[in-house]
């Protein structure tokens, strides 16, 4: 994943919701065939989270990707809501859960 598809796709998605609602609910699906993030969307990514901290109600992390599910489960405790991981098989639990 690289800034552009922040920019371009996640990006434009999220701020019309931030603009509608207080809080959002977000569920971020990765494929199996993630590959990472670049230093650029790593970048995108804590100027989004912090730009809208406390703008997060729910964020449920679907992947099969191991380091990625582990990081997200090791530094959950900085966000400000609560934050699951799900495997690729768990999509609907994770759907459910988000949207409860």
């Amino acid at each position: 994943m690289d800034a552009t598809d922040y920019e371009m796709v996640l990006i434009p998605a999220v701020e019309p919701a931030l603009k509608q609602h207080e809080k959002v609910r977000f569920l971020y699906h990765l494929s199996g065939d993630f590959t990472g993030f670049t230093p650029g969307a790593m970048w995108d990514d804590t100027k989004l989270g912090l730009a809208h901290f406390r703008a997060w109600e729910k964020i449920a992390v679907v992947t099969d990707v191991t380091w990625v599910g582990n990081a997200t489960s090791m530094f959950r405790f900085v966000m400000p809501c609560p934050v699951k991981v799900f495997s690729i098989k768990e999509r609907a639990e994770a759907e459910a859960w988000i949207a409860a």
